[in-house]
C-alpha cells in the first residue's frame, strides 16, 4: 500500500502544473482574485496584489518560535505539508522569518520559454531576464521562495549580484530549491539567512535560441518546497536546519502557543533550580499550587519578561495556557 505521504509527494507536481495551466490568463503571475481565493482563511490587511500581510509585530514575535513549537500547531489544524528539510544554509546561527513571495521554474522548454518572454515584455514591460521578474516584486520582510526543480549544473540563477538586491528590497534572504553561485559573495552580506539545495559554480542558462536551462511558469502562484505546498503570503520560519511555512491565519496562534511554552518553561527552569519542585512535579501536569505560583510568577516579573505585556495580561485574565 502506498502511503498518503508518498501519494501527496507524487500528485504535488500534478497539482502545481494545474494551478500554472489555470492561471497562463495572468501571464504567470496569479491574479488578486485568484489569491484571493485561496487564502480565504485570512481575514487581516492585504497587499495591493491580494497577498496576505500577516502584521510586522506578528513576524518579530515568530523569530523566537522553534520549529517544534510551530509544527505542534500546524499539526493540530491538519496542516501536515508544511516543514521541508536537508538544506545548506548561510547564516545557519540565524533565524529566517518573513512573507513568501514564490517563483516556479520547469526545465526549460524553448517555444514555451519564447512566448512566455514576449508577453513580459511587450504586454508587461519587463525588461529583464525572467529570473529577475519576481525579484522586482519584492518588498521590506518578504522572503524569495524559490522551486527551481533541484536544478545544478548551469541551473543556478541567483549569485552575489542578485543576492544584493534581494537583500536590498527585503532585509532577508531567501529558501531556493535549487543551487546557488557565488557563496562567498553571499555570506559577505551580513543578514542574508539562506536555505539552498546545493552549490555550483556555473551560471545559468537561458536563451531559447541556444542553451536554455529553466523557463519560469509561476509568480506567486502555490509552489513546491520539498514536500511542502507554499501559498504567496505564508510566513517563512527557517532555522536549526529547517523550513516551515506557516498559513497566514495560523501565524498569531503558533505565536502566542509559544510565547505561553515558552514562559511556562522559565518558570519551571527558575523553580527547579530554586529546588522549590521536583522534576516529576514540573514534568507532569501541573497542581493546583504550581499554577497558581505560575499566574504569580508572571505578575511578578510582567515587565521583565520577553513576551509582550499585553499578552501577559490576556493570558492571566483568560488563563489561555
Amino acid at each position: 500500500m502506498i502511503s498518503p505521504n508518498l501519494r501527496f509527494t507524487a500528485y504535488l507536481p500534478v497539482i502545481c502544473c494545474l494551478f500554472f495551466l489555470s492561471f497562463g490568463a495572468q501571464a504567470q503571475q496569479i491574479s488578486k482574485e485568484e489569491l484571493i481565493f485561496l487564502t480565504p482563511e485570512w481575514k487581516g490587511e492585504r497587499f495591493s496584489d491580494g497577498r496576505p500581510k500577516v502584521p510586522d509585530a506578528i513576524l518579530d514575535r515568530m523569530k523566537l518560535v522553534t520549529l517544534e513549537e510551530a509544527w505542534a500547531v500546524l499539526k493540530g489544524e491538519n496542516f501536515k505539508h508544511q516543514y521541508a528539510d536537508g538544506w545548506m544554509t548561510i547564516n545557519p546561527d540565524s533565524v529566517l522569518v518573513g512573507r513568501a513571495v514564490t517563483a516556479t521554474f520547469m526545465p526549460g522548454r524553448p517555444d514555451v520559454h519564447r512566448v512566455i518572454d514576449d508577453r513580459g515584455h511587450n504586454r508587461d514591460g519587463r525588461i529583464k531576464s525572467q529570473n529577475a521578474w519576481t525579484i522586482d516584486l519584492l518588498v521590506k520582510r518578504d522572503v524569495y521562495v524559490v522551486d527551481q526543480f533541484g536544478l545544478k549544473e548551469d541551473g543556478p540563477t541567483i549569485g552575489d549580484n542578485l543576492g544584493n538586491s534581494i537583500f536590498a528590497k527585503t532585509g532577508n534572504g531567501i529558501v531556493y530549491n535549487g543551487a546557488l553561485r557565488d557563496i562567498d559573495g553571499l555570506k559577505e552580506i551580513g543578514g542574508f539567512t539562506s536555505f539552498f539545495r546545493t552549490y555550483h559554480p556555473s551560471h545559468h542558462l537561458n536563451n531559447p535560441d541556444g542553451a536554455l536551462n529553466t523557463t519560469l511558469v509561476g509568480i506567486n502562484t502555490p509552489t513546491r518546497i520539498g514536500d511542502a505546498m507554499v501559498i504567496p503570503g505564508d510566513i517563512v520560519l527557517g532555522r536549526d536546519g529547517g523550513v516551515i511555512f506557516i498559513p497566514p491565519h495560523l501565524a498569531e496562534k503558533v505565536v502566542k502557543v509559544s510565547e505561553v511554552v515558552r514562559l511556562r518553561d522559565m518558570f519551571g527552569h527558575q523553580r527547579l533550580r530554586e529546588q522549590k519542585y521536583t522534576p516529576g512535579q514540573i514534568d507532569n501536569r501541573w497542581s493546583d499550587e504550581i499554577e497558581k505560583d505560575f499566574s504569580q510568577w508572571l505578575n511578578d516579573h510582567i515587565d521583565e519578561l520577553p513576551v509582550p505585556k499585553e499578552q501577559i495580561q490576556e493570558m492571566l485574565k483568560n488563563r489561555t495556557w
